[in-house]
């Protein structure tokens, strides 16, 4: 950890709590890592506008957001994978070909969060951000990801074959699957993140829960799991910590903070 650059954390399951809040503890760990010199990036699946409710007062130097198809860092974007608007109707029209007309759909746009709901998001879940209405009957506007609720493994392993130039990622806690552009991964953009801020993957330290974060916390120096990821993730993690309701981030940074102060006074 002396030598990290960069804290990379994904957003729900890990840095926030169940709540959907970040623990004061784990904010004021955070702050004293930025002291120290390092980078606080964030790393999700959600969409650019519905992570800002929840980052808000953490402030990330860097965010990659859509799981992986939107980067930015400070005020710039700095690489975007979109579909054109063709593109995304013509997978809408695939999956509705595949799982019925009648399956949810979600699409990110760069500035938005479209959802075909039976039911308002906010309903179920009051700390869910905002999404837009729409049936996507005729929906043509440049995407960042589309997701879709699939129940059946075979219709799963169609719409894969018929989206093949796209990557695709189940999210464990439902029946959700992300596709994005082949090449926008949270891996991919990890390394378009090195390239802007002149660090290697070796100086980041990531923090994830689910299957998306598992090429991130391979490819970084560092890659912890959440005692409360998926068995898959811990597998590959170099290190397993406390989970997101019991500030394992805090407990994990408190004793890292620790240490480099110390091995600062003993070096003065």
């Amino acid at each position: 950890m002396e030598y990290c650059k960069l804290l990379l954390f994904d957003l729900d399951g890990t840095l926030l709590c169940s709540d959907k809040t970040i623990s004061q503890r784990t904010l004021k760990a955070l702050q004293e890592c930025r002291r120290n010199g390092i980078l606080i990036g964030v790393s999700t699946s959600r969409g650019e506008q519905n992570t800002l409710p929840f980052i808000e007062e953490l402030q990330p130097d860097i965010l990659i957001a859509s799981g992986g198809a939107l980067v930015k860092y400070n005020s710039e974007y700095i690489y975007r994978a979109e579909f054109s608007g063709e593109e995304i109707w013509r997978m809408i029209e695939a999956a509705r070909e595949v799982c019925g007309v009648d399956c949810e759909i979600t699409v990110d746009t760069i500035d938005s969060h479209y959802w075909n709901y039976r039911i308002d998001p906010r309903v179920q879940d009051q700390s869910w951000g905002d999404s837009i209405y729409t049936d996507f009957e005729d929906f043509r506007m440049s995407s960042l990801k589309m997701c879709v609720e699939i129940f059946e493994d075979s219709q799963t392993k169609r719409l894969i074959e018929l989206l093949n130039e796209c990557d695709c990622v189940r999210f464990s806690d439902g029946h959700w699957y992300k596709f994005t552009r082949k090449n926008a991964t949270k891996e991919r953009a990890v390394m378009e993140v090195c390239s802007v801020c002149g660090i290697s993957p070796e100086e980041i330290t990531a923090f994830g829960d689910d299957y998306a974060d598992i090429g991130m916390l391979e490819l970084c120096g560092k890659g912890i799991a959440m005692g409360n990821g998926i068995r898959q993730v811990k597998e590959k993690a170099d290190l397993v910590i406390g989970n997101n309701d019991e500030d394992g981030i805090a407990e994990y940074l408190d004793a890292i903070n620790y240490f480099r102060q110390n091995l600062d006074g003993n070096l003065d």
